[in-house]
């Protein structure tokens, strides 16, 4: 007796006779059930019939997918996939021009069943298919059934898209170049899917399509009204896109000067729109009380930390260990993280982005949060929030969530690289703003800062149109933090046009008489004086001594002093030294005295300026030179008030020759009128 859990209740239907109810044995051999079912209806050869679903994919049943049958099941009674593969190859022989239409129709109906499939190409029925393509002497419907069957059988990956020739490559290519009339709009169609599906299949075979497929082509199909034959001509251009180098890739979208804006407005709106599918999940807000979502959050915690197992602890202790281990992951409200995810935008996304990356580079995943574990809660760089506000900057510079415009053209050649741009470009960017937050020795309130570089670096590596991940990848972490600096200053000078040749010639100009502002300065500092502490030989600083110089500029005076806040006259200052006796300035290494002080040195550039000023010689401190950029800036500000939102030129405009003579002159003895 077979147990009642191989038995399933199933109907069989067949045109023309009333259904079987009957009680399956799936332990039975199927070719003894449709015996049992043909003996019912008086059906001779049971070898030639079958049994088919009728509902949704209707696939033969066979041995290995018969599992998957459900009580109240229909199936029914038809030929079987042999026999039905050597009736099809015939009737597509046939010289009835009507029974090869009707056997190529239920040809494309039938290939996408597997099993039938393997029959049909067992008897070399898809080379028979290659045949007529190659021919192409049949009728454009006949034609097109033809090249949908092919196009379903290959898609089972059964023979390999590598054997076809170049003539059906040629044939199938001249399949989008025909006319667009409603008859025609299948071929087209299936035309297009095939190249596509060569295109993935095969590198091979890409230089060939390359010469078949007319780029301008392509773009007149974008602007079609049939929306299945733009959505085919736009797989197709990705396809190439994806498939090319870097090389291919420039060619394919600079192939044709003419179609270039145009080329380039297409291949935007096809950004725009791809990218647009994330919209949804932007746009939606973590539900906290979705088990999904929640688990999807866990699991982000457990790729991170390697935990003791949670399943002997109790629930405060439960609680408390993923508090703990969301709070170093960077989660505001690490007891109720999925609370950080309902702001939208970044919304869903931003868990979309953390999960991608945490499953595709788990070793970089886990040195992210666990280098920032270690560190000052102050200095780590939080993932979590880090995450979210990079998935929102991303959306913002990839425009997620805007319609395409009439007239945009502005595209990412990155994005025709790959499929998933975003989370890839996101994998990129957090291991980014890790290493920015070290170059800038950031705390937590520095993370807006943080991430406003971040948004530049990748702003203006984008704007370099780089082909590939791997050279925006090389391009961005090249684009450091300091690098960041001295652009936006270069930038700046430029924007007050302070590089202009005729500006840095007046800045030079300048220069002499603010340097000697400088010197001026640095006396009169000389000439107020300065307390110094004084080193004794076991090297304390506890006693204080002053120094001077004399109103004209000939004798340093110094002496010892009781207090701090002392200012003693020139006269209490017994100690002189002349100037004309100073042979030498000894400053840094130079100087021994110096070596072991390496507090601020302000007071000390002051005196080595002024020193260097009553020697004659030219003052070289980092201070001198800080401020002389200061006043030399200040100047040229004020100089060229009068021409704010005026141009200069890099060169003066042309003096005008001089008159033939001098032969002029001023008649006094004319009245004014």
């Amino acid at each position: 007796m077979p147990q009642q859990k191989d038995i399933v209740k199933i109907a069989i239907q067949m045109p023309g006779a009333y259904p079987q109810l009957i009680q399956l044995d799936q332990k039975k051999p199927l070719s003894a059930v449709i015996k049992e079912v043909c003996d019912k209806w008086n059906k001779p050869d049971p070898e030639n019939y079958a049994l088919q679903y009728t509902d949704g994919v209707q696939c033969y049943i066979t041995e290995s997918n018969r599992v998957d049958i459900k009580n109240g099941s229909i199936l029914r009674l038809t030929t079987a996939p042999g026999r039905c593969a050597e009736d099809l190859y015939k009737g597509i022989q046939s010289s009835d021009s009507g029974v090869r239409c009707d056997s190529l129709k239920l040809l494309a109906a039938v290939s996408t069943d597997i099993t039938f499939a393997q029959e049909f190409i067992s008897r070399d029925g898809h080379s028979l298919l290659v045949q007529i393509v190659e021919g192409a002497s049949e009728e454009p419907l006949l034609m097109t059934h033809a090249l949908t069957g092919f196009l379903e059988l290959m898609d089972h990956g059964i023979v390999s898209w590598e054997n076809l020739s170049s003539v059906f490559i040629k044939k199938v290519g001249s399949g989008h170049m025909t006319s667009l009339s409603s008859p025609l709009c299948r071929w087209h169609q299936v035309s297009l899917a095939i190249l596509e599906s060569m295109v993935q299949s095969s590198s091979s075979l890409f230089p060939q399509i390359m010469q078949e497929v007319s780029l301008e082509r392509l773009i007149t199909l974008l602007q079609v009204t049939n929306l299945q034959i733009q959505t085919k001509a736009m797989a197709l251009l990705v396809a190439l896109l994806q498939t090319a180098g870097d090389s291919d890739r420039q060619n394919i979208i600079h192939s044709s000067m003419p179609m270039g804006d145009e080329m380039a407005h297409y291949l935007y709106v096809l950004q725009s729109v791809s990218l647009n599918l994330l919209e949804s999940r932007m746009r939606t807000p973590m539900d906290i009380y979705s088990q999904e979502q929640r688990e999807t959050l866990q699991g982000l915690r457990q790729a991170a930390f390697e935990t003791e197992s949670e399943g002997s602890l109790n629930n405060e202790r439960r609680r408390s260990l993923c508090a703990k281990e969301f709070r170093k992951l960077g989660f505001s409200n690490n007891s109720n993280p999925g609370q950080d995810l309902i702001r939208i935008p970044p919304g869903l996304l931003a868990l979309d982005t953390m999960s991608y990356f945490s499953t595709r580079y788990p070793d970089a995943f886990s040195r992210f949060v666990l280098e920032n574990s270690s560190r000052e809660d102050k200095h780590e760089c939080p993932f979590a929030r880090s995450s979210i506000q990079l998935t929102l900057i991303l959306c913002e510079i990839l425009r997620i969530g805007e319609p395409p415009s009439e007239t945009g053209s502005n595209y990412h050649p990155v994005f025709f690289s790959q499929d998933r741009l975003l989370e890839e470009l996101f994998c990129i960017c957090i291991q980014l703003v890790n290493k920015t937050w070290k170059e800038m020795r950031a705390t937590q309130e520095d993370f807006d800062k943080v991430m406003q570089v971040v948004r530049e670096q990748i702003t203006r590596t984008l704007s370099t149109k780089p082909t590939s991940l791997e050279l925006f990848k090389n391009k961005v972490n090249a684009l450091n933090y300091g690098e960041i600096l001295k652009l936006r200053q270069t930038e700046r000078l430029h924007q007050e046009e302070t590089l202009a040749p005729p500006v840095l010639e007046l800045k030079e100009r300048l220069k002499p008489e603010l340097q000697e502002l400088i010197r001026q300065q640095r006396l009169n500092r000389l000439c107020h004086g300065t307390l110094f502490r004084k080193i004794s030989s076991r090297r304390r600083q506890d006693k204080l001594w002053y120094c001077r110089l004399s109103p004209n500029h000939k004798v340093l005076h110094y002496g010892d002093v009781e207090e701090e806040n002392e200012t003693p006259s020139i006269e209490t200052l017994q100690d002189k030294i002349p100037v004309a006796d100073i042979k030498a300035l000894l400053t840094g290494k130079d100087c021994p005295h110096m070596k072991e002080n390496k507090g601020k040195q302000t007071k000390f550039c002051l005196w080595t300026d002024g020193l260097n000023v009553l020697l004659g010689r030219e003052m070289n401190s980092e201070s001198m030179r800080s401020e002389l950029e200061i006043l030399l800036s200040m100047e040229i500000k004020l100089r060229l008030l009068d021409l704010e939102n005026v141009p200069i030129p890099d060169t003066a405009p042309p003096i005008p020759k001089p008159p033939s003579n001098f032969n002029f002159c001023y008649d006094f003895s004319q009245a004014e009128q």
